[in-house]
């Protein structure tokens, strides 16, 4: 394969996206009159301290609102990818408690996705541009350092949030395109390929043909290293203030991605030693719903990172999180999990206004993101509470059911009518089966429209004790109907949507047809049945 080719190709759509510049434009971000650090050289890029503090905003301008073509020629239209928006749409839309009630996330909810859809394709373009750039600003921050254009303080900080948003892309990727870690004894499946040298060059690009998917345990090793490197060199989110204290990587939020990490590998005790150094910096706001208003949503003291959007930059009207769960009712609540018996009819979780939008027509919407007209709602990567339910089922599974009940109640009872009479107490539990599926549902009601579902669904296929059995039956594609939502009894209506069983092919998205026409590593490893 002739690297003219690739570049013939337009592989700036790929992975190893070549002669990627250095940022996408932050002239959006910024009142100063700046040439557009796409057209900058990378070295430019980090020849003065101000010009390294743009470079590494736009890293997170890539984190925050990766483009959409829908052909080659189009233009590069901001749409959110992959962690300003569309990470929490396509992650639930690949669930079951959501409803696509239109044809926008068509494909990926009915699983109807090949290797030229479009969602799945830039999913992983942008998430290997996001890769590429972080890369390239850690080789720039390490010349910046050693010429003393930053002080080494500036450096280190620096060079620890990249080593966290590449640590998150890959993450992120390898529960759409690799099985989960219990797949195979070892962990010896096929995982992603992981980038750590900037693709800048012809021959970089040749370097970079050469990596391939290693294992899944390959993948999570070089993870849980990045984020090793982002707990020690990041400052800790006390030395920040104002938003950046949440929009911003700090110790703390690589601490809690490890707790992700580490539960999708099964590791429960370093679940538990991961998140207790979290204990005494974080707390549960006092109702469910202060993270996301307006005025707190970049300031509480739950939220551990989120993805900053506003009225400036943003994803759009066609991929907004307030455009397409809130005004345009493009994804509505499903009664499946609207009508679960744990949740319970008084949670404050179902308040009018506060969390949930209902229509003239009964259909109930998230209305976590409120603002319609700029689009500034922050999207939601790590909150504490994710963090507490970690713990929960760590504590389950290793036998400590009381103290898994405890951290469980300090999630659910603060949206409790009347917690001294509705927690759970060991009674409420049989064994230990029945208390991790109520710590699972708990997750499905707390994180309702936050993309989270997917990472359960995908990381439990093959649990000893609440496996999910694929791709769960979903309602129909469309609107549902407003009688759907009548609570007292489960939902036990038709679905529309077949459920997927986790032997099939499209459990996993396949790798880009573009990426496998033009890389020939990758090109042998694509995943069965596509």
């Amino acid at each position: 394969m002739r690297k003219n080719n690739i570049i013939k190709k337009g592989v700036s759509i790929l992975s190893i996206s070549l002669l990627m510049a250095i940022m996408n434009s932050c002239s959006d971000r910024e009142t100063l009159d700046l040439q557009p650090y796409n057209n900058v050289d990378e070295n430019l890029a980090f020849s003065t301290a101000g010009n390294v503090d743009l470079s590494i905003m736009g890293v997170y301008n890539a984190a925050q609102n990766g483009i959409y073509k829908t052909s080659p020629d189009a233009l590069n239209t901001p749409r959110g990818y992959v962690f300003g928006a569309a990470y929490i749409e396509q992650n639930d839309m690949r669930g079951e408690d959501m409803v696509n009630t239109a044809t926008f996330y068509q494909l990926t909810y009915t699983a109807t996705y090949d290797g030229g859809s479009p969602n799945n394709v830039h999913y992983w373009m942008n998430a290997y541009g996001l890769i590429n750039k972080a890369n390239i600003a850690i080789e720039g921050l390490r010349k910046a350092g050693s010429s003393g254009v930053i002080t080494g303080e500036v450096r280190d900080n620096y060079l620890g949030e990249m080593y966290f948003l590449r640590a998150l892309a890959h993450l992120e990727l390898l529960k759409h395109f690799s099985r989960p870690y219990n797949f195979t004894s070892g962990a010896t499946h096929p995982g992603i390929p992981y980038r750590v040298t900037a693709i800048t060059s012809p021959s970089t690009i040749d370097e970079a043909l050469k990596v391939g998917r290693g294992t899944v345990a390959e993948t999570y090793s070089k993870i849980l290293a990045d984020l090793d490197m982002a707990e020690t060199l990041t400052g800790s989110s006390s030395t920040r203030a104002g938003n950046i204290k949440i929009t911003r990587a700090t110790k703390e939020a690589a601490i809690a991605l490890k707790v992700r990490a580490y539960l999708n590998m099964r590791d429960w005790s370093k679940v538990l030693t991961e998140g207790a150094k979290l204990n005494s910096v974080y707390s549960l706001t006092a109702s469910p719903s202060q993270p996301f208003i307006l005025a707190s949503n970049y300031n509480n003291s739950e939220s551990i990172f989120s993805i900053e959007n506003s009225a400036n930059t943003n994803p759009g009207t066609n991929a907004g999180l307030a455009s397409m769960y809130n005004n345009r009712s493009l994804v509505c609540i499903s009664p499946i999990i609207w009508r679960n018996p744990r949740w319970l009819a008084d949670d404050k979780r179902r308040e009018e206004t506060t969390m949930v939008r209902t229509a003239s027509t009964g259909v109930k919407f998230v209305n976590k993101y409120k603002d319609v007209t700029n689009l500034s709602d922050g999207a939601p990567i790590i909150r504490y509470a994710e963090i507490l339910l970690s713990m929960a089922e760590a504590n389950a599974r290793l036998g400590n059911a009381a103290t898994a009940i405890t951290q469980l109640n300090r999630v659910r009872n603060r949206s409790l009518a009347t917690p001294a009479t509705q927690e759970y107490t060991l009674a409420s539990f049989t064994d230990a089966t029945s208390l991790v599926d109520a710590i699972i549902t708990e997750r499905r009601i707390e994180f309702l429209g936050e993309g989270m579902r997917w990472g359960d669904i995908h990381r439990l296929l093959y649990d000893d004790l609440v496996p999910t059995p694929g791709i769960p039956a979903k309602m129909a594609n469309g609107m549902p109907a407003g009688s759907a939502f009548a609570l007292g009894t489960s939902y036990t209506g038709p679905l529309g949507v077949a459920m997927v069983p986790k032997t099939d092919f499209r459990i996993l998205w396949p790798l880009p047809n573009d990426e496998v026409v033009n890389n020939p590593t990758l090109a042998a490893q694509q995943n069965p049945g596509w």
